[in-house]
């Protein structure tokens, strides 16, 4: 009897996620499953593709988002994620998470880069994941919960201080509440002005909560300049104390006096790895974007703005040359745009190298969907790793990127049969041409989908087709750590 299928993707190099060798043929999938990899040549399949001359991989995971209230507002809204061949998303990084959190005025930077006031309309996790399922996000989505989001609720917004024993048990109860509500993990931004003062004892003290959900602390670390090996030590400590597994976010080294140093701080999480489980994500970029934030500008750092809520019209444009123009220092004129947002250039090309490279490495874009003109990471990531670092670098072997985007990433944060192409896995897949896949997003232009995508797939569903852009399916779900 022949075997029939819903989809046959046929004559692909099949990258499985694994990083072991590529090999050419066919993927079957039924429904929301693969169910058959290999020689298909007796099957036959509603819908049959003849991918000769390109990849098939597992649907790009990215590691470290920001895309809380992008999930929540319709495929045209992923468009971003979809054209890159991200078929899941890791939501509530760096301490700050939509839910459990509601807020009564606007929320203090960079909580507003998620949404001012309206968008915090979830008590409880329970709340946001009930959203999550009367419309169903076009990618699937993973949710941490953060430790800012937390603070800011339980300390009313009085943050400038270190949390009382109750406040800590407060945050930790709804920690607790929320893993058993669907979310995975707790995120930390302790290098930010609302966590700043939070002491290391306060960070455990929430993050006891997840030792017996097993949940995962994925952090901004305190201090990613002089302070980077200190800060290193605080984040291993919060693991070990609270029995959980970390993950760096977006690791990186700051300021040219640090410049090089990523040798030091790989070298001690490799270290530390051999007693305790620590991983890291990195993005493609020698730049970094967040809130504008005037206390941590520097005369040697160039500063370009992405959003300004009362100077729309100067997005794009550098914070030196505003300045120059309102005949004022940087820092003033960055008291007069706020609220607002900013790329940073402030990181070296070596030491990017050196961390997208590193076997532990997974890849995350940490992109601002709210920014006017965002940071080319939102549109461009997995392109730019698969197209610049390891086709025309050779930095890695296109296996090594890709289990970097799926199979490490799917492992690191348990989510069960995603990042692998195997029989029982999801169909969360992308196909694409790694003869010219490419981002083509920049600084000056960074709305721009990449080159090379051919069609992704999110549980089976046609999601974005190259060259026509989002299907607008809706068709990704909550992923929750550990569980299929």
């Amino acid at each position: 009897m022949t075997k029939r299928y819903d989809l046959a993707i046929r004559n692909a190099r099949i990258l499985d996620g694994s990083g072991a060798d590529s090999f050419t043929g066919d993927v079957g999938v039924s429904a929301d499953r693969i169910v058959a990899v290999g020689d298909l040549g007796g099957s036959s399949a509603d819908r049959e593709i003849d991918a000769k001359g390109l990849a098939v991989a597992p649907g790009f995971i990215d590691a470290h988002t920001h895309d809380d209230g992008a999930v929540l507002h319709g495929a045209d809204c992923m468009h971003c994620k979809l054209s890159q061949g991200v078929t899941s998303v890791v939501i509530g990084n760096c301490g700050i998470s939509l839910a459990p959190a509601t807020m009564k005025k606007r929320p203090p930077p960079p909580l507003d880069l998620v949404g001012t006031e309206s968008a915090w309309a979830f008590p409880t996790f329970a709340d946001y994941a009930e959203q999550l399922r009367r419309t169903p996000p076009a990618t699937n989505a993973y949710a941490l919960v953060g430790h800012m989001s937390l603070r800011v609720v339980a300390m009313d917004h009085d943050v400038q201080r270190a949390a009382t024993d109750k406040e800590a048990a407060q945050m930790q109860q709804r920690l607790t509440d929320s893993l058993d509500q669907g979310a995975s993990g707790l995120s930390s931004g302790l290098w930010y002005p609302p966590s700043r003062h939070a002491p290391t004892s306060e960070v455990i003290a929430v993050a006891e909560g997840l030792r017996s959900r097993g949940g995962l602390y994925v952090t901004h670390m305190r201090d990613e300049a002089d302070g980077v090996i200190d800060s290193i030590e605080e984040t291993l400590k919060i693991g070990r104390d609270s029995g959980s597994a970390v993950v760096i976010s977006h690791h990186k080294c700051t300021n040219p006096e640090n410049f090089g140093r990523s040798t030091e701080t790989l070298a001690l999480i490799d270290r530390a790895a051999q007693a305790q489980t620590v991983d890291f994500d990195v993005y493609p970029y020698a730049a970094s974007s967040t809130a504008l934030l005037p206390d941590r500008l520097r005369d040697d750092m160039a500063v370009q703005i992405s959003s300004s809520e009362p100077y729309p019209d100067m997005k794009g444009r550098m914070l030196a040359d505003i300045a120059k123009e309102w005949g004022v220092d940087q820092v003033t004129a960055a008291h007069r745009l706020l609220p607002a947002a900013a790329i940073y250039f402030m990181m070296d090309e070596a030491d990017v190298q050196r961390i997208i490279a590193h076997p532990r490495s997974m890849i995350g874009s940490d992109g601002l969907p709210s920014n006017d003109m965002p940071h080319p990471r939102l549109w461009g990531t997995f392109p730019r790793v698969l197209g610049h670092y390891s086709r025309d670098l050779r930095l890695l072997s296109l296996e090594q990127a890709v289990h970097k985007m799926t199979g490490l990433t799917a492992k690191v944060f348990g989510m069960v049969d995603r990042g692998a192409i195997r029989p029982g896995a999801y169909a969360d897949l992308v196909l694409f041409d790694p003869e010219t896949v490419i981002d083509t997003a920049t600084f000056t232009a960074p709305i721009q989908p990449a080159r090379g995508i051919t069609e992704v797939w999110v549980n089976g569903v046609s999601s974005y087709i190259g060259g026509q852009g989002v299907t607008g399916a809706a068709n990704g779900r909550l992923i929750t750590r550990n569980k299929a």
